[in-house]
């Protein structure tokens, strides 16, 4: 698995349409209610410092199969609020996501310098899995603040210190050998008689 840098007119375009998904964008909030994002306004957040982008890929090859974010980065009070979509479908309920968004909190705490990185998730989302396994702790609630179908949902806040994170290496390894194994079995039993 990979982190790759946001670069170039076919990552734009690829994550671009991951977010223009509803299943996908019923869950963010890129600012004032804003939800699908274009290409163009990725390569943008791509280009500030107030943010940092990732895709990851799959560990089989170098297929981009979802997308992590840091919004608000402040330096000067080592913070940023942390996102992040699985784009492929397929590779969903596998570990993918929380071993890439592992990775991508120790570069933001490592690299980035951060102390505290913060989320939310809409009740309800399944991301909170993810959240939880990361070692985000729960901090409160945003009451009746984001809408689904025009029903008001509750956002559920979180964070994380740089002390506390430990990124997952171990946890992956079982995670990738049970996810092999589950897709040799699916390409088995789809193969005719």
């Amino acid at each position: 698995m990979k982190l790759l840098p946001m670069n170039g007119p076919e990552l734009f375009d690829l994550v671009a349409g991951w977010l223009a998904g509803r299943e996908n964008h019923q869950w963010l909030d890129f600012g004032n209610g804003r939800q699908p994002v274009t290409p163009a306004l990725l390569k943008i957040m791509a280009q500030r410092e107030t943010h940092f982008l990732r895709v990851y890929t799959s560990d089989r090859d170098d297929l981009a199969i979802g997308i992590l974010g840091l919004n608000s980065i402040d330096r000067t009070f080592k913070t940023a609020t942390f996102w992040g979509i699985s784009g492929e479908k397929s590779f969903r309920n596998r570990g993918y996501s929380t071993f890439a968004s592992s990775k991508f909190l120790t570069l933001a705490f490592r690299d980035l310098g951060l102390n505290a990185v913060n989320t939310w998730a809409v009740e309800h989302n399944p991301s909170l899995r993810t959240i939880e396994r990361l070692g985000f702790r729960f901090i409160g609630r945003q009451r009746q603040c984001h809408y689904i179908d025009g029903r008001p949902y509750d956002r559920l806040m979180f964070d994380l210190l740089a002390s506390e994170h430990r990124e997952l290496e171990h946890d992956w390894r079982h995670w990738t050998e049970r996810s092999h194994r589950e897709a040799d079995c699916e390409q088995r039993q789809a193969q005719p008689g």
